[in-house]
């Protein structure tokens, strides 16, 4: 069976672990705020794209998917964004890998030029994360080594 590609755009940007630290409080995780207004940004321009989406599968009156998050995400609740951040930018690369792939649809336009504009998006966005996450790595004091006895 096929998979419709816009059910697919939706299946790709909605359970993120991004938009799940969003929906389970994003302000109420431990760390620093840069990682926090970066992340929100992001989930402010994926949100976006699910609504352009919605609208389109509204218009061919297709019943929009029902998404969940995988429920390894709740252990993450209590964790500082810092340690999350890489994990962010790992999913972030995965999806900026099938956002190509549905970009090249030939057989639905619309799915293709959201797929397009999400990439050029999820691009943006890894150099900021990628960028956040060097600042506070330089910013983070390494222990010292420890000394032969």
């Amino acid at each position: 069976m096929l998979i419709d590609p816009l059910f697919r755009f939706c299946d790709l940007l909605q359970p993120s672990l991004a938009m799940y630290l969003a929906d389970s409080g994003l302000w109420t995780y431990p760390g620093p705020e840069e990682i926090r207004l970066a992340i929100a940004d992001l989930v402010a321009d994926t949100r976006s794209l699910l609504d352009r989406a919605a609208a389109v599968i509204d218009e061919r009156e297709q019943v929009k998917p029902r998404v969940a998050y995988p429920i390894s995400f709740t252990g993450w609740h209590d964790v500082a964004l810092q340690h999350i951040l890489p994990r962010v930018i790992d999913v972030l690369e995965r999806q900026r890998s099938e956002l190509e792939r549905l970009a090249a649809t030939p057989d639905d336009a619309a799915a293709a030029g959201l797929a397009a504009d999400a990439l050029r998006s999820a691009r943006q966005h890894l150099d900021v994360l990628r960028d956040v996450m060097a600042k506070i790595r330089a910013e983070t004091p390494t222990p010292p080594a420890p000394t032969a006895s």
